[in-house]
């Protein structure tokens, strides 16, 4: 087996692994005054710890698994139904966070401060296309919904958890990546 060959079958590897992780974290549910998942925090340690490009990837095996019917959403549920309903543009903004992670970091490399603008601006945008992608599938549904009210709803009583979910995962994410062969901190 030649090194390309095997540095392939790596990546396939860790980022099967992490999508196994972000699926086992989607169960983990945290009840406060709105119950929680660690789904986010899975997904940014993926991107951390792999880099945006194999971060990303992980992210789409998970979201194309439970799309193909295996339940490792929330919940134990899975199949297409569920990125068309309601919290489906979450799942879009994940895919989304990864890119604008990779982007980041490629342009400012892999640096502390690079690390959490690139979080924290994937969370934006994974809040904002989900909440839009929300208030869109409440109109057609029947029951319409406004963004105000949407982002009241499905955004500000996450804001603290996930500041902490990703402050965790940068935390964890800086020591697992030295011991992810082929991480490159600048990647």
């Amino acid at each position: 087996m030649n090194t390309n060959t095997r540095s392939k079958a790596y990546d396939v590897a860790v980022c099967g692994l992490f999508s196994a992780l972000i699926a086992v974290c989607s169960q983990i549910s945290v009840n406060l005054t709105v119950p929680f998942t660690m789904q986010t925090f899975a997904v940014f340690l993926a991107l951390g710890t792999l880099g945006g490009g194999r971060g990303t990837a992980a992210i789409l095996v998970y979201i194309l698994i439970g799309a193909a019917g295996l339940p490792v959403y929330a919940g134990f549920t899975g199949g297409v139904g569920i990125l068309f309903g309601l919290t489906g543009g979450y799942f879009m903004g994940f895919i989304f966070s990864g890119l604008i992670y990779w982007l980041i970091t490629k342009i400012f490399g892999r640096k502390l401060i690079a690390d959490i603008l690139a979080m924290a601006a994937g969370m934006i945008v994974c809040y904002g296309l989900g909440t839009l992608w929300f208030t869109i599938v409440s109109a057609s549904g029947g029951e319409p919904v406004g963004f105000t009210s949407a982002l009241m709803m499905c955004v500000v009583p996450f804001i603290i958890p996930d500041a902490a979910k990703i402050a965790l995962a940068i935390t964890l994410s800086r020591r697992l990546s030295k011991y992810v062969r082929g991480n490159v901190r600048a990647a």
